[in-house]
């Protein structure tokens, strides 16, 4: 007799079932990305940022700028880390081109 048919009746005289662990799969971790509000930053600037980088339509880019404007910050948009991370790069990117000190932040949801 083989070691491996030796091996499975051992198995089967012991009734064992044998089961492949299936690996537990975690949803990845969602991120806001956050504009906060200053005193210097153009609304209509605003209102462009999100209209290009976060392709929102005009009448919601506009609600989102007037809830940093009023509130001192407003929610652009929930990502995974990779896209949240290059979104607020994009932002600030494109503010300090245009000399604004718009700040844009992501925060774990």
């Amino acid at each position: 007799m083989s070691e491996n048919q030796n091996d499975n009746e051992q198995y089967d005289s012991h009734d064992l079932a044998v089961e492949e662990a299936r690996p537990k799969l975690k949803q990845p971790s969602l991120y806001q990305v956050v504009l906060l509000n200053d005193d210097f930053t153009p609304m209509e600037f605003v209102v462009d940022i999100l209209e290009t980088i976060f392709n929102m339509e005009r009448t919601r880019a506009t609600q989102v700028m007037l809830e940093v404007h009023t509130k001192g910050k407003g929610v652009c948009g929930v990502f995974n880390y990779e896209i949240a991370e290059t979104k607020v790069a994009q932002v600030m990117g494109i503010a300090r081109q245009h000399q604004h000190p718009l700040l844009c932040t992501m925060e774990e949801t």
